[in-house]
């Protein structure tokens, strides 16, 4: 059953990069805003008479805390008309029409097996909620692996909280890739996500869940590379960006 629109509020806007911001958004209807790690919402958003144009889902950034609050991370797009709005008109205060928790992008129900988390840009969204769900619930797990692709350090979203997550959560693994860095520091790629998961299999290849989650190009590859190494595609889940 799908939920019903509902109006939140903008109570805190901070920028994350030089082209990304994290929208914290209240919905005082609900004491508790209730989802799952990996679920979206959806804006209808004062940009177009058309419903279905205006109309904008996003990844649910932060883990159920049992609040009503909730945290978006939104790339601005040049040419976008939704974050366009949102970069340029909304501030802090400012209401918004919106509709969730929906998606079935989430975690399976016993974490029985290795969890890989690729991604690129915003696509981390949804892994970090998974991430924080897992270590706040102590949720038995096998080994977590978040590979995380962006162009520069500087585009790199919540890399000290993941990094300081690594050190907490015995099992849980963070691989940030740089595809247009010369060096990087330790611990860190230089390429794209698919040599990174590719390398950790052929060191060791264990039985694994594949979440991806970003451009349709990244996912599109990843999928095939995923399967060419013996993988059945039913353990391969897929949140196309864009």
């Amino acid at each position: 059953m799908l939920e019903p629109w509902r109006t939140g509020k903008v109570i805190k806007i901070e920028d994350a990069t030089e082209s990304t911001r994290r929208f914290w958004i209240e919905i005082p209807e609900l004491s508790s805003f209730d989802f799952k790690p990996g679920q979206f919402v959806t804006l209808d958003l004062p940009i177009h008479e058309k419903k279905n144009k205006r109309w904008r889902s996003y990844s649910i950034a932060s883990a159920p805390d049992g609040t009503n609050i909730i945290e978006l991370v939104i790339v601005l797009l040049e040419d976008g008309a939704g974050t366009n709005y949102l970069f340029k008109e909304v501030k802090e205060g400012t209401e918004l029409t919106l509709r969730g928790p929906q998606g079935v992008f989430t975690l399976p129900e016993h974490l029985d097996k290795d969890l890989f988390l690729i991604c690129t840009g915003t696509g981390i969204a949804p892994f970090r909620s998974m991430a924080h769900h897992i270590h706040q619930h102590k949720i038995p797990h096998q080994n977590i692996h978040i590979i995380f692709g962006c162009r520069k350090h500087g585009d790199c979203l919540y890399g000290p909280e993941l990094k300081q997550l690594e050190k907490d959560e015995p099992g849980f693994y963070y691989h940030p890739v740089f595809s247009r860095e010369e060096s990087v520091h330790k611990g860190a790629y230089k390429g794209y996500v698919h040599g990174v998961y590719e390398e950790l299999l052929r060191i060791q290849k264990t039985p694994a869940y594949f979440y991806l989650c970003g451009w349709k190009n990244m996912i599109d590859e990843a999928k095939q590379r995923i399967i060419a190494m013996g993988y059945d595609k039913k353990d391969v889940h897929l949140e196309l960006y864009g």
